[in-house]
């Protein structure tokens, strides 16, 4: 009954919403690392977990307290997850865990009052547990738990101190009202874990500021569709100027990332995400900057003023010698990606507008230059002060692609052994990661 309604939900967001700009599919080798991750965080914290007090009555009028409860060892075998589509979410059990404990019992028969301490052991534990995900109103990833099941097989107890003698013989009785109280208590836990995870989730940010004039948004636009073997995440992916908002005029459009299983994780990457970050850029007037003689590295022999530039545009030594100048470079148009299979295209239409400067500062006008690329920079004349002259074009834009690009490195994790490629509408990329957290194996 359940997955045809979570189906329909899946229909109804997939033909209302907008479309992603970003697509992420977390694969099962990605599920299977990152389950590896968690169980070793899970045997770092065990010793330090600490359980509620257990309190009963044994024999009708005997009172008593098991308190101060912790983990002396743990037999933790590997959990299994997987993806679940009848929840559209994930599956974790656990079987065969065996805990040993230890903590302080206590007593009250009338006016009589009793402690010492005991040891617990738990054996064989089961746990099941059905988490559903989705997506609330402002993006974020929210996590339900629809199910969960404990199963202990049985429990030994030994108890010191005080009249332990009287109790020790009652072990029996005693363990299986504790098994009891210790299998009602392990589902509420894991409720309460979940319950954590889900605010944690929600706190976290979906909306992240590139600099002060531009912002990166990132929320899910549709909740997480699962299937046997991969869960995929419909973000946002978009760029905007934020003084004021201006949404790019174009939207994004469908597209389909292809699932990659010998890797953790798919990303599509589309146009409509780097167009938008070209559209905010534009927009916050930042496709633009100043070069002066002084930014140029010494080891470079050009130099910056009317001198050094005689022999490309005659006139200028002549008119003005002697001079520093100032370059002017600004984008005319928004540049705008297009990716077809194994290409990408990105025009430019810029200009260059050169100054003199003279002693007291003041900038004369010399001339100005459109530019167009896209394999080469293509320079022309577009108006000048010093006479024509003939631009020269200095810079191949496929050569200096071709020497590739370093992708960004996280702060706790890496991409390795990483494939890029270029499809219709998108940048593919298939990877694996290396969590670099301290303490996580």
């Amino acid at each position: 009954m359940l997955q045809p309604v979570i189906v329909g939900l899946v229909l109804i967001s997939c033909t209302c919403a907008e479309n992603p700009g970003v697509q992420v599919i977390l694969t099962d080798k990605g599920l299977q690392y990152g389950k590896h991750l968690g169980a070793g965080w899970i045997q770092e914290k065990l010793p330090l977990v600490t359980f509620p007090d257990i309190n009963g009555r044994l024999l009708g009028s005997i009172y008593y307290t098991l308190s101060g409860v912790t983990i002396t060892k743990c037999d933790l075998p590997e959990p299994s997850v997987e993806f679940y589509q009848e929840v559209n979410g994930v599956k974790t059990s656990v079987s065969g865990l065996s805990v040993a404990v230890t903590g302080r019992w206590t007593t009250q028969f009338g006016l009589i009052h009793d402690g010492g301490s005991f040891n617990l052991a738990l054996f064989n534990m089961d746990v099941t547990s059905e988490v559903a995900l989705g997506k609330d109103d402002g993006g974020h990833l929210s996590v339900t738990s629809v199910h969960c099941n404990t199963r202990l097989q049985d429990v030994n107890m030994q108890f010191y101190g005080g009249a332990s003698w009287m109790f020790n013989p009652l072990v029996d009785y005693f363990k299986g009202h504790i098994k009891s109280k210790i299998e009602a208590a392990i589902c509420p836990a894991v409720d309460e874990y979940i319950a954590n995870l889900e605010y944690h989730l929600q706190a976290m940010k979906v909306s992240f500021d590139v600099d002060e004039n531009v912002t990166f948004d990132l929320p899910l636009i549709s909740i997480p569709i699962v299937n046997a073997s991969s869960m995929n995440l419909g973000l946002k992916g978009e760029f905007y100027s934020v003084r004021p908002r201006i949404d790019p005029p174009f939207e994004a459009q469908p597209f389909t990332v292809e699932k990659q299983p010998g890797y953790m994780l798919s990303v599509g990457l589309s146009e409509f995400t780097l167009n938008s970050a070209s559209f905010a850029l534009h927009s916050a007037g930042l496709l633009q900057t100043i070069i002066t003689d002084s930014m140029i590295p010494p080891n470079i022999p050009v130099h910056l003023n009317t001198s050094w530039m005689g022999p490309y545009v005659p006139q200028l030594p002549k008119m003005f010698p002697g001079l520093l100048m100032v370059l002017q470079i600004y984008a005319r148009e928004v540049p705008m990606f297009s990716f077809q299979s194994g290409v990408v295209k990105l025009p430019i239409e810029g200009a260059v507008k050169a100054f003199a400067i003279q002693p007291n500062g003041t900038q004369i006008p010399l001339f100005k230059l459109h530019v167009v690329s896209t394999y080469y920079f293509t320079l022309a004349l577009a108006s000048s002060e010093v006479g024509t002259f003939q631009p020269r074009v200095y810079l191949s834009v496929s050569a200096e692609l071709g020497k590739g690009a370093v992708l960004p490195r996280m702060k706790n994790a890496q991409l390795v052994n990483t494939v890029l490629g270029m499809e219709k509408g998108f940048v593919a990329i298939a990877s694996d990661v290396q969590v670099l957290l301290a303490g996580v194996n």
